[in-house]
């Protein structure tokens, strides 16, 4: 059986019926599996880089920026961070309404092969001591490429497994998207835990740092040999379908201007999702170490404990969204970061092991809320005609003003103002955006994805 057949087109029907039935997608399970897996592997691979940055993010500083200031060297580290999230709108914009043209697995693969180039170039740049200036200039090239092509991979990803899986499956079959982010970030994020108790300081700063960055290019061509043999979606076929087997051109302005208030929506759901996402997985690590001067190997392994616990909780959350909806369980999370954002901060700065452990694990818990249940959520925002365009623009915008920012904003935050709480108040703010965007979202849990016919498993 193919990806998809359309039943009710091939069930029979009584000639003396007057009604014929809704037509649904049949899925094939063998083949959803094969498209969660490719999908989260792209996912788990642009995590693994942002477990890599941010973990050896002084090591990099010292690197690439020579400054006798560490705060001067980690905000130049992280400004190279937050410069890749300035062109994620821009590949969002050429990715996603490509992705409504040839078809979303075309542009998967190619979002890959510009991931795993873009980070394996990092793992060669000389340092600023053997080539100076062009050092950084080098790293912030190579970093624009990641910004670039991880502008068409969320939304594709997210678009793709959407659109494969049935209707009562969505919001579990797309959380394994998200476990594939923190498998790849414990994986990038161990990694350099790992050599950072090996090797000495001077290893890790002469070479040692290259190597979690070399390790992109097989993962890469592992990834892209799973996308290559994916089927086209079944929503992305029926479309095509209906447009008499020409492929559908959708202006970019149609899928701005002429889906605003969902897009409107996309931006508040992502804002509050990826402020507190890059705060705990990107931000928290060079906290501990930098702000509160906390041992770094104890930091890093109590950061990498909770994503742990983050990966075992990921599916069974996802599974009740299916059953109790999106829009409680988002919710839920923008109000335990309203009320709970400090008092977890407080026991971070209390600085005993169990204190951050509880404190990490309570952000950790609640932004479970947001890691399951989005990549179901936000599909269901638009229409198929415009799903992946219209999601990447929306996302990507969202990322690049609010999300990537943090890590820098918050460290800005800190020096102008000495006020070591900011990142919690970033987080409560944050969770006010979000609530009032869950308060006008409509319910997509267990019902097709708009412009698709029902998908039921087969």
């Amino acid at each position: 059986m193919s990806a998809a057949t359309v039943a009710a087109s091939r069930s029979t029907t009584s000639s003396s019926s007057a009604t014929a039935a809704p037509p649904a997608t049949v899925t094939d399970s063998a083949l959803v599996r094969r498209a969660v897996k490719a999908a989260a592997l792209g996912n788990a691979m642009e995590w693994f880089d942002f477990g890599v940055y941010s973990y050896i993010a002084v090591t990099l500083g010292k690197v690439f920026f020579p400054s006798g200031d560490p705060t001067a060297q980690l905000l130049s580290t992280f400004g190279a961070f937050a410069a890749a999230f300035l062109v994620r709108p821009l590949g969002g914009m050429i990715f996603g309404p490509l992705g409504d043209r040839v078809g979303r697995q075309k542009v998967l693969a190619l979002t890959m092969i510009m991931m795993a180039a873009g980070t394996f170039a990092i793992g060669l740049i000389p340092s600023y001591a053997s080539i100076g200036v062009w050092a950084p200039v080098l790293l912030l090239a190579a970093r624009l490429v990641q910004g670039f092509s991880t502008g068409g991979e969320y939304a594709g990803a997210s678009t793709f497994i959407a659109e494969y899986a049935p209707d009562k499956r969505r919001g579990f079959l797309g959380s394994w998207l998200e476990f594939g982010t923190l498998a790849g970030y414990i994986g990038g994020a161990g990694l350099v835990t790992l050599m950072t108790a090996l090797l000495s300081a001077d290893d890790l700063t002469s070479w040692g740092w290259r190597i979690p960055f070399l390790i992109a290019g097989p993962m890469g061509l592992i990834g892209l040999y799973l996308r290559m043999r994916l089927e086209e979606t079944p929503a992305f076929a029926a479309e095509l379908e209906k447009a008499e087997s020409e492929r559908p051109k959708v202006p970019l302005r149609e899928m701005i201007t002429g889906q605003w208030k969902a897009l409107l929506l996309c931006v508040g759901l992502v804002l509050v999702f990826n402020v507190t996402d890059y705060m705990l997985l990107s931000y928290m690590p060079s906290y501990l170490t930098s702000e509160l001067k906390y041992d770094e190997t104890h930091g890093l392994l109590v950061v990498l404990g909770v994503m742990a616990l983050m990966m075992i909780v990921q599916p069974f959350a996802g599974a009740l969204t299916d059953r109790v909806g999106r829009r409680p369980v988002i919710a839920a999370g923008c109000v335990g970061f309203l009320l709970l954002s400090v008092p977890a901060l407080l026991l971070i700065r209390e600085g005993s092991l169990l204190a951050v452990g509880l404190g990490m694990a309570a952000l950790g818990l609640l932004l479970v809320c947001f890691t399951s249940a989005m990549p179901a959520a936000l599909p269901a925002l638009f229409p198929t005609r415009v799903r992946y365009g219209s999601l990447s623009i929306g996302f990507n915008v969202s990322v690049s003003l609010f999300g990537g920012t943090t890590p820098l904003v918050v460290t800005a935050l800190i020096g102008a103002t000495g006020n070591l709480m900011m990142p919690a108040y970033y987080m409560m703010a944050a969770a006010v955006v979000g609530g009032v965007a869950v308060w006008f979202m409509a319910e997509s849990a267990g019902r097709p994805l708009p412009g698709s016919a029902p998908a039921v498993e087969g």
